[in-house]
């Protein structure tokens, strides 16, 4: 099994303990996200020294008012390392954006385009985060984004079929094992067998049975068991079905003979 969108280092106890864990519950291979310049050198660290970990390069909406000609070289900077599998994650958060957490609209998308421009130069795919920004996000990407694009946390189960019909990659994460989220577990339920993704988000939205708890890359596998049940799949198949879905998703993961870690 592969977690496809974790953040390692922000997880409370040691990486190499979470990374332990996650091993012994099966997960093979995982993406440790780096969306700010402090958690790219941290995330790229951690693949330099674990051959099951991969990362990634990119400025999150949270921190657009960051952005700058200084901020893209590092970014890009960044991109080149053959570990680092995507830019972002980035994209549009018009919820933090009401709660002061995040700049304007304005300025997120600047930095937006930015690295949707980085994405296409360099020919990686692009990592979106989407809150409360539907329109907005979709719109930018259909006009701006690269081939390859991956709806992490999958919010918009309304336009699970635009998604998919622009050859976009959905990953869903623990929120989708909620009882409050039948939505999202009926659009987890329809999307294509080769468009799906799983993934944690640690170590925030931890599935169930460890809501409440700091989630953390091992947990990735009640998620994938809570999705399997509700596709009617054997959990074992679904998982090589996500890990092939991943390499399509991320080639760098097997580029050079990389392969699964």
């Amino acid at each position: 099994m592969i977690d496809a969108h974790t953040h390692v280092t922000s997880c409370k106890d040691d990486a190499d303990a979470v990374l332990a864990r996650a091993r012994a519950a099966g997960v093979r291979r995982l993406i440790t996200i780096g969306s700010s310049l402090e958690e790219m050198a941290a995330a790229h660290a951690l693949a330099d020294r674990h051959a099951d970990v991969w990362t990634t390069a990119g400025i999150h909406p949270l921190g657009a008012e960051r952005w700058s000609p200084a901020v893209e070289a590092a970014v890009r900077e960044r991109a080149a390392h053959p570990r680092c599998v995507a830019i972002g994650e980035t994209g549009l958060d018009r919820f933090h954006e009401r709660t002061g957490r995040a700049a304007p609209l304005a300025v997120q998308i600047e930095a937006f385009r930015g690295q949707l421009a980085l994405a296409r130069a360099l020919a990686l795919p692009v990592v979106i985060h989407c809150r409360e920004a539907d329109d907005a996000c979709f719109e930018l990407l259909a006009a701006e984004g690269p081939p390859l694009v991956i709806l992490h946390c999958f919010s918009a189960p309304a336009r699970l079929d635009e998604a998919i019909a622009r050859g976009w990659f959905v990953s869903f994460a623990g929120n989708v094992t909620y009882g409050s989220a039948a939505d999202l577990l009926d659009a987890a339920r329809r999307c294509p067998a080769d468009r799906i993704l799983l993934e944690t988000d640690a170590p925030y939205l931890a599935p169930v049975p460890y809501r409440g708890q700091a989630n953390e890359p091992a947990h990735v596998m009640a998620t994938l068991a809570r999705v399997a049940a509700a596709r009617g799949e054997d959990a074992a198949a679904l998982a090589a079905r996500v890990e092939a879905n991943a390499d399509r998703a991320f080639p760098r993961l097997v580029a050079g003979g990389a392969g699964r870690g």
